[in-house]
């Protein structure tokens, strides 16, 4: 049940965005390059994030770089 507290987490680390362009997802909707995210929880595979359409989100490691 740690997803219904992820909004309320302290951030972890930040994260800054390289690129939208995935190869399976859509992601350039929901965000921007070169835009600094907080990180609220992470996994082997992905970062979970509130993203710009004010959702938590997970995305792949591929798209970020740590700050």
């Amino acid at each position: 049940m740690i997803h219904k507290t992820w909004y309320d987490h302290e951030t972890i680390k930040q994260i800054k965005c390289t690129n939208t362009k995935a190869k399976k997802f859509t992601v350039e909707n929901v965000l921007t390059p070169e835009k600094v995210y907080d990180v609220k929880n992470e996994t082997d595979e992905f970062y979970f994030i509130v993203d710009d359409s004010g959702k938590m989100g997970g995305f792949l490691k591929d798209y970020f770089k740590e700050v």
